[in-house]
């Protein structure tokens, strides 16, 4: 049945080891983030035969999930927990990212009523402007307290997300600011912190050039596993090219073809989605209907058809329009076509439950 998302693990299994070694050689430990696709099991399992240290989501009923399937291994909250959700933080969560001190407060006393003794990484703001403390003499002091004072909470370590907001580019520079960071706490508890995560597949770039510095030891990385494509394709790094950014295959058949104007006809209103769309007027070509939407994979003018020749041109909520009019082949109700994702893409279809998952495993 269709649209239909293919899975290759042997190709996200790679990807995975290469990512995890190639850290491990700069004596870094990777969380394997696995939000992009829900925290599929069967996905977030490729990253634990490859070594991954941790798993990561931003959503504790993915952890839930996780664990339910018997992957077993240690697990972090990667969005800052809200003040309800404290309680399940300290039963699901081996681990949280941090950003505010009350908060701190109210999970120490949620883990004191369990009897347990939770891991956090308190984050630092570098220039992002997401999460974290911006004055850095607040986060050293938040920090001592964390560790002189809340007793059912353990100082793991300090972060820093960039990239994810601000568009920030990860740096040496911004990497040996969280480093001066964790020094100064580590002087005045008096012992070395394990954990100094220096961000998400952005700073696998680091990596990649050999300019990560030392004493970052610990990255969370997703995208750089699932897709693989902004690092080598947006940021144009040219030589990253031992991942495979086709892991995930959007299959979607053909509903309907025929030439029709390229613009638009009558009094323009608004799309259903309520924006103003804009158009190119190209004269008449041949379009395909096809049986996929937003409801289904997102920012569908993100996928990347894989025929030569289609061009995607938008869609609504249960349908995809492309160009055919310069496809290489002729194309027919009926017909299947391919697609590359993206982050946006792979979120929505893998959450879907009208997109059907198919695993393939070449082993």
């Amino acid at each position: 049945m269709y649209p239909q998302l293919e899975i290759d693990l042997k190709k996200l299994r790679y990807n995975a080891q290469e990512v995890v070694n190639r850290c491990r050689r700069c004596g870094i430990d990777v969380c394997g983030v696995t939000k992009c696709y829900w925290s599929d099991p069967k996905i977030a399992q490729t990253y634990l035969d490859a070594g991954a240290k941790q798993l990561g989501t931003s959503r504790l009923s993915q952890i839930r999930k996780m664990r339910e399937a018997g992957l077993k291994t240690e697990y972090l909250l990667l969005r800052v927990p809200q003040m309800c959700e404290l309680g399940e933080v300290a039963e699901l969560a081996d681990y949280s990212l941090e950003s505010d001190l009350d908060v701190m407060k109210a999970l120490n006393h949620e883990c004191e009523k369990r009897d347990v003794v939770h891991n956090v990484i308190v984050m630092a703001d570098l220039g992002d402007l997401r999460e974290g403390f911006w004055d850095k003499d607040e986060m050293v002091d938040a920090c001592v307290f964390v560790d002189r004072s809340l007793h059912n909470l353990h100082l793991a370590g300090i972060g820093v997300n960039l990239g994810c907001y601000g568009a920030i580019q990860p740096t040496p520079e911004k990497m040996t600011d969280l480093i001066a960071i964790a020094r100064r706490i580590e002087e005045r508890i008096g012992r070395p912190l394990e954990i100094i995560s220096g961000g998400a597949t952005s700073t696998f770039s680091l990596v990649h050039w050999d300019t990560i510095p030392a004493g970052i030891n610990h990255v969370r990385i997703g995208e750089g596993v699932a897709l693989a494509y902004d690092l080598p394709y947006i940021w144009g790094i040219k030589d990253m090219d031992y991942l495979y950014c086709d892991a995930f295959t959007l299959k979607a058949q053909v509903l309907e073809v025929r030439g029709k104007a390229s613009y638009p006809q009558g009094k323009f209103c608004i799309d259903c989605f309520g924006d103003v769309p804009t158009f190119e007027d190209r004269g008449f070509r041949k379009r395909a209907l096809l049986g996929v939407g937003r409801a289904d994979v997102g920012t569908v003018e993100k996928l990347r058809p894989r025929l030569k020749g289609v061009e995607v041109l938008g869609g609504s909520s249960d349908h995809l329009i492309v160009d055919v009019e310069d496809c290489e082949r002729p194309i027919k109700p009926g017909d299947v076509l391919e697609f590359d994702m993206c982050y946006a893409t792979i979120v929505g279809g893998t959450i879907s439950p009208d997109v059907e998952k198919v695993y393939i495993d070449g082993e």
